[in-house]
């Protein structure tokens, strides 16, 4: 099973180093493609430097402007499913996703089709909160599951695995989201298909170098994209249940097998 992870970065220069080494000590043969949206703090020096110390499996991708996280996402998951990846993760630059549970997303998405990061599956695991900031998260949660029904306790999650198959069957090229509303419209758009989707519990540890990219523009972007996801893309008709021993991951599994897909 080849594997990549995409990391989108802004002014991450800080904690660029500390998390490739991280990465690679958890998870030695997993490649790394960086997206640097033309960072002015020099990320994306950082990042050609770091790549020539290993290029076949440091990469990196410029983007010309800043466009927010989810164009970011889009333009790294198009260069890497025209490589030979049969798995993609994602996660944050800022150290908020911690390297040490990348094997535990690669054993699972063996399972199932998308593998979610749940700060919330087993009570709260944040650290460094403060309490505006989880009242805020946990609303938004409950906001998502009421709203779009998804039964996921963490659909918000950022830190997350694909099966290549899933990630380029979920319509990236359509995406009308680009802040934090990515990670909720290309959840629900999985779940929508009827893909296996799965949770696994992490901790998350808020960034203790640089500044947080959260803002109001994005809060009330994900209000009313949420709305849009749930009258735009209506879920398919397939049946959906708990199965097994991985119902404890929280995992979803159609009436067909992942076999029976081809």
């Amino acid at each position: 099973m080849k594997a990549v992870v995409v990391i989108p970065t802004y002014n991450e220069r800080d904690n660029l180093r500390q998390l490739l080494d991280e990465i690679q000590r958890c998870a030695a043969d997993l490649h790394i493609l960086i997206v640097d949206d033309n960072s002015p703090d020099g990320t994306g020096e950082l990042a050609d430097d770091l790549s020539r110390s290993n290029p076949e499996k440091f990469f990196v991708l410029h983007r010309g402007t800043k466009e927010g996280l989810g164009r970011a996402y889009v333009d790294g998951f198009r260069y890497v499913l025209k490589k030979d990846y049969d798995v993609i993760l994602q996660m944050d630059a800022d150290l908020s996703h911690d390297p040490r549970y990348l094997p535990a997303f690669l054993d699972q998405i063996s399972h199932c089709d998308v593998v979610l990061g749940s700060r919330y599956l087993h009570g709260i695991s944040v650290v460094n909160w403060d309490l505006k900031r989880l009242v805020l998260s946990k609303l938004a949660t409950l906001y998502v599951r009421l709203i779009t029904r998804m039964p996921f306790s963490d659909a918000t999650s950022g830190f997350k695995c694909w099966r290549r198959e899933t990630l380029a069957s979920i319509g990236l090229e359509e995406a009308f989201s680009n802040g934090y509303l990515f990670q909720i419209e290309t959840t629900y758009k999985a779940h929508a298909k009827g893909f296996r989707v799965a949770e696994i519990p992490i901790i998350f540890f808020e960034r203790n170098r640089g500044r947080s990219k959260m803002n109001w523009t994005i809060i009330l972007e994900a209000v009313w994209g949420v709305l849009k996801l749930k009258y735009q893309f209506p879920r398919s008709n397939g049946l959906v249940k708990k199965v097994g021993e991985a119902e404890a991951f929280g995992v979803e599994e159609r009436e067909d097998s992942l076999d029976s897909r081809g």
